[in-house]
């Protein structure tokens, strides 16, 4: 089995990506942000961590778990709150990808498995995954995509593209890089042809 992680910028189109290789027979894709809702539920050691963390603030259901929207308000009022719930979820993801990749692994069943993570350089997942893939769209067309499909305001996407890594450290870390300034179609041509081209590379290697 390949691992495979998947980044870029906010607005890249990795989602139309990611649900096309979700539709392939032998691929499982897991996405971090959803790793993470999900280790934030009552009854996990995450959130029992999380609980002691937020203690005395009113950022939680009657019935147990989070109020995601009063939650975020803390957050964005408070980033030591911030870095705090990070050292918490981050490295909790990772130890749940970690377990995940040796399951996959045992069982035999998939051909490849791809984690999405927006994170996936500055958490280091490179410790983990076989290669790094890089969905590269031009600042206009993620601005476009941005202000259509969410109603952000210029300044908003801007605030947002300031807080992420570069295009240049995004090449820098990444193995691949598909162009996804064009249609979805063109996008899918240069998946198929990076497969092709990793799996060949693996059987290469194991026949070493």
């Amino acid at each position: 089995m390949i691992f495979i992680g998947i980044t870029g910028g906010v607005g890249a189109g990795k989602s139309e990506i990611l649900r096309y290789l979700a539709k392939k027979p032998g691929v499982r894709v897991m996405l971090a942000d959803e790793i993470a809702h999900a280790l934030m539920e009552p009854g996990t050691a995450c959130y029992r961590k999380l609980e002691e963390l937020f203690a005395g603030q009113d950022v939680f259901l009657p019935e147990g778990g989070f109020d995601r929207e009063k939650l975020a308000m803390v957050l964005f009022s408070s980033e030591e709150m911030l870095r705090r719930l990070n050292r918490i979820v981050h490295p909790a993801v990772k130890d749940y990808v970690r377990q995940q990749v040796l399951a996959e692994r045992a069982l035999g069943e998939n051909e490849l498995l791809v984690l999405e993570a927006a994170l996936l350089i500055e958490e280091h997942y490179d410790e983990l995954c076989d290669e790094l893939w890089y969905i590269h769209a031009s600042e206009e067309k993620r601005a476009a995509r941005l202000m259509a499909s969410r109603g952000y305001a210029q300044e908003k996407v801007r605030q947002i593209f300031d807080s992420q890594l570069s295009e240049q450290q995004f090449r820098r870390h990444c193995a691949r890089v598909i162009d996804n300034n064009g249609t979805v179609e063109e996008s899918i041509q240069q998946i198929e042809q990076l497969l092709k081209q990793v799996f060949i590379n693996k059987r290469l290697e194991n026949r070493r």
